[in-house]
């Protein structure tokens, strides 16, 4: 994880290092947006962007800013390769309350997930890759950073980084998420030239963003959810964090952001429709 309100540089955006994701309905929900994803895509076959110069993996970082008032709340379900024995501790990397507060508030958001997580909590991996209002998409499997100095966080040679994010969209798989989604969230938010290199020809877009909740290891709800509401702007895609261990202030910053926000006339959708609307006009 990385300090709250610490901004990453170009190629190492900010965030969220140690995190991890997991009923009832409630008024406001949003209806459901009008498609721009391009005819070329379809519900089986989610919006990519192209690749950039010489087939370099193509970074996302938010929608557009004049297509009415979007927002994608994004959830970092991070667990490291080597933190099973603070799981079988007691630890918790998965946050059901927060998904239940998600659910409840009627809010699709993206589930960025490592494959390591998913194999520690398969029962919420699955319940999160069938649900409809969820998407779930690749966050490497080990969590090992994609760059030198990124955090701290233990680093993933260039000749071992593709067979990382091929291990965790397995692992999803295997946990019960049936189609994860083609996207890829470096971990830490660290990436450069090399790893977009090393991922070209997977066929993945690289997923950042461009409001950091400051969430990770927060303990002030009103500090990060002042944070969110200040950033937030049309297409924007907004991080957090789902484990209770080291984002434990998460659920109630969603449970003020989202109705705030729906107030000021936001309406809350998933990456993929951002990624849609972005390619359908470039």
């Amino acid at each position: 994880m990385i300090p709250p309100v610490r901004r990453l540089t170009v190629v190492c955006a900010l965030a969220a290092a140690l995190a991890a994701c997991g009923t009832a309905g409630a008024p406001g929900a949003d209806r459901p947006a009008r498609s721009t994803v391009p005819a070329s895509h379809s519900p089986s076959r989610p919006p990519l962007l192209a690749p950039g110069p010489s087939g370099l993996t193509p970074v996302f970082e938010h929608g557009p800013r004049t297509l009415g008032k979007t927002v994608a709340l994004t959830f970092d379900a991070d667990m490291t390769a080597d933190q099973g024995p603070r799981a079988a501790a007691g630890e918790h990397f998965d946050n059901p309350d927060l998904i239940g507060a998600l659910r409840a508030l009627k809010v699709p958001a993206t589930i960025f997930m490592t494959g390591r997580w998913a194999e520690q909590y398969p029962v919420e991996a699955r319940s999160l890759g069938h649900d409809p209002q969820f998407e779930v998409a690749n966050h490497s499997w080990s969590h090992y950073a994609f760059t030198d100095d990124c955090y701290g966080l233990p680093t993933v040679g260039a000749d071992g980084m593709r067979t990382d994010v091929e291990r965790a969209f397995a692992s999803l798989r295997r946990a019960g998420v049936p189609k994860p989604l083609p996207y890829f969230r470096f971990p830490g938010g660290c990436y450069d030239q090399r790893a977009l290199r090393a991922l070209s020809g997977l066929g993945v877009t690289a997923v950042q963003w461009d409001v950091v909740s400051g969430d990770a290891f927060a303990t002030d709800a009103d500090a990060v959810t002042r944070q969110v509401l200040d950033g937030v702007k049309p297409g924007s895609v907004v991080v957090m964090h789902c484990t209770r261990s080291a984002a434990p202030t998460t659920e109630q910053v969603v449970r003020a952001v989202v109705p705030e926000l729906r107030h000021r006339g936001y309406r809350f959708v998933k990456v993929s429709q951002l990624i849609g609307e972005t390619a359908g006009h470039r």
